[in-house]
């Protein structure tokens, strides 16, 4: 079985949520066979930043990433849910 890293931009419901907490949330949401490689901030603006997650996920997953989508877009806290890149590992 294959796998393909995901690349999600996350965005925070507020401005002042703290991403590190947010990131956390994530990660403990992921279903299993789902890792988080890698993380950092984007600046996006007026203070705004927002999450890019490496996600790796099976590549067997029926629906592609709508699954992983779903899932990081119901964690508290979370706005909006935007895969940026997909490659197979």
């Amino acid at each position: 079985m294959g796998q393909v890293l995901v690349l999600l931009r996350v965005f925070p419901e507020e401005v002042e949520t703290p991403l590190e907490e947010l990131r956390e949330r994530i990660e403990k949401s992921l279903p299993e066979g789902y890792e988080l490689k890698a993380w950092d901030e984007e600046p996006i603006a007026f203070g705004i930043k927002a999450l890019r997650l490496l996600v790796v996920m099976p590549e067997d997953v029926e629906g592609g990433t709508e699954t992983l989508e779903n899932t990081v877009s119901q964690v508290p806290g979370v706005s909006q849910v935007e895969v940026v890149t997909v490659h197979r590992v």
